[in-house]
Order: C-alpha cells, then structure tokens, then sequence
C-alpha cells in the first residue's frame, strides 16, 4: 500500500483539531524554556517533502496554497532553520530539511501503527503485522504460510505492502514494516534474513507460439528470443538472470523494460510482443492466450527470504517467523531423495 505514511500525514494536516508537541529546548530561542510547535504543520510539511510541491500537497491536503506555505514558514521561524529550498519548478529539501523528515517519518510511522493497533484491539485483534512482499510472491510457499497462520491465529490482523525489494527495505529500516519477503541475496544492511524457500522460472509465451509444444524450455532455444518484463519480474531480478544466461551462450538478450503490472505484461505477451520470466509460484493465475513452460536452469532456482529487523520485539512477528521456519524446513524435507 504505496503511500501509506503520506495519507496519514495528509488526513493529519487536514484535520481541524490542533495537536501540540512540546519540542526539545535546544529548538528555542529562550534558554530553559518549551517551544511549542503545531502537529499541522509538521504535516502539512511531511506531505510539501513528499510532493516536492507546495501547489500538489495543497491540492492533496485540501486546503489553498498559501496557507501551505504560511504554515510552513511559521514552522521553519519556529525552528529555526530552513527545510525547503524554494525553486521555481517546485522544492527540495535542505540539509537540515532532511535530517528533520526522515526523524518526523519514523515518528508518523509510530504514530501511525499505535492507531492501528489501537484499533485492532478495539475489534478484539490480538496484534497486528505489517508485510512487504514482491507483488509475485502471494501464491505458492508463502500463501500456504499465511493460510495457516490466520487458522491458527486469527486474532492477528495483517497489512500488506508491495514494491520492489530496495523499498521493501527501506520500510523495514524505517519500522514502517515487520517483515518483507524478497529474494534472496537483495542487499539489507541491519536486517536479519532468512532463506525460506525456493522457486523455480517459467517462460510465459503466446499459445501459439513454437516452444509451446515443449514440455520444458533451455536458454539455447530462448536466444534469439525477445522478452518483456514489468514491475514483477524486474523486482525478482529476472532481467539480470537472463542478461547473464543468454551471456553464456554468446548472445545479447533482447530485452524491453517497462513499468507495467505483471497482468499488462501477460497481454504483451498474448500479443505475441515478446516473451517473459516469472516465477513458477505465479502460474496458478491464467492468462488468456498464454502458456507458461518450466525453465530448464541448471538446477539453480530463484530462491526467496524474509527480511525483518533484530530489535522488532512483536510477538506476533515472533509467532509468524517461527511457523514459517517450520514449513520451510517440512518443504526441504519433502523435497530430499
């Protein structure tokens, strides 16, 4: 849910109510004294740092520019320093301007997971997760994980995320969210990770293409192929998987990039614009005019891991890692000779 800690901001910089925050002392003027500086404006401000636009965060809060941009500069007298550079294309933040937001994000992302905990237990919810996945990956391994533990949990509420791994980092570093599940060697400087699960690569073709009859496909009869990947595949390293094995047959792979949904793709490719990768997690979903044929890849499978930070003390994270650990180590068991 892109844009979740911006609509909190919003909904607060748009409300009438006045919330106060006693701020530390240093960021007054008078020695020994509490500057008191308006919630409103700390948000309204979060959402001109999001937009980089004084016009487009009026527009999203509701309210004129002007008031924007007096609250703003009220708020940076208050501080004493200046968050924005002005320009005539819009804003960008200054250093101070960045120190100061990525402090108030974290704050806003607390904020905003003690309403929603709040909220949960007003509904009798026994804890809440919040989970960033690779839009791929809601099928297979980890839909059989969250199918049992909402069986055997269902008090627990959960939230979900999708974006590319970098970004699903971020909100886990920024305690936006509990967990993510991404593939495995994607770079998480503080994060625990856990290889859970492996999956296999699939070719998704038009029906009536040549290598459809084929029961499973090799990189040699995908050389002089085009392929078009999206969103999904480009966030599962697809592309690189496939520049550095048609590499090795002594091939440029012919690829065009797009920032489509993996649904948009699947109609290029009904088409007969081009070819694709995914995961074999994902076939169970179809598609009209595609078919999707096994990948033969040296037996060397995408392999996929969960991502959490160390310090996150939510029992319910707890409960869920160990569940999913568990069917994790019954999948190799399964799948030894």
């Amino acid at each position: 849910m892109e844009g979740t800690l911006c609509a909190f901001a919003a909904r607060t910089a748009a409300a009438n109510t006045r919330v106060h925050f006693g701020v530390a002392p240093s960021w007054t003027p008078i020695t020994g004294s509490k500057a008191i500086v308006d919630y409103i404006s700390i948000s309204q401000a979060l959402v001109v740092a999001d937009q980089s636009s004084f016009s487009r965060a009026a527009r999203i809060i509701g309210v004129k520019q002007s008031a924007v941009s007096r609250r703003i500069q009220a708020l940076e007298d208050e501080l004493g320093v200046s968050l924005f550079e002005r320009q005539s294309n819009g804003v960008r933040l200054t250093l101070a301007g960045q120190r100061f937001f990525e402090r108030t994000r974290s704050a806003f992302a607390e904020i905003d997971l003690a309403v929603k905990n709040a909220a949960a237990a007003g509904c009798g919810a026994e804890g809440m997760i919040r989970i960033g996945v690779l839009p791929s990956l809601l099928s297979g391994f980890l839909c059989e994980v969250l199918a049992e533990f909402r069986e055997t949990q269902p008090g627990v509420v959960f939230e979900f995320s999708d974006g590319p791994p970098q970004k699903l980092i971020a909100r886990i570093m920024a305690r936006r969210l509990d967990i993510a599940f991404i593939t495995s060697g994607t770079p998480a400087p503080g994060c625990d990770a856990e290889i859970l699960w492996s999956a296999g690569i699939c070719v998704a073709l038009p029906d009536g293409h040549p290598l459809a009859g084929c029961d499973a496909i090799d990189w040699e009869l995908l050389k002089d192929e085009h392929f078009v990947m999206g969103r999904e595949a480009l966030a599962a390293g697809f592309d690189g998987h496939a520049t550095e094995r048609i590499a090795r047959i002594g091939v440029r792979l012919s690829l065009a990039m797009h920032d489509i949904s993996q649904e948009l793709v699947m109609q290029f490719v009904a088409l007969g614009s081009g070819l694709s990768l995914l995961s074999d997690n994902s076939t169970a979903i179809p598609y009209p005019g595609v078919a999707f044929r096994s990948l033969v890849d040296e037996n060397d499978p995408v392999s996929y891991s969960a991502v959490w930070l160390p310090g996150n003390d939510n029992p319910a994270l707890r409960r869920f890692l160990s569940l999913a650990r568990a069917k994790s180590a019954e999948r190799r068991e399964t799948l030894l000779p």
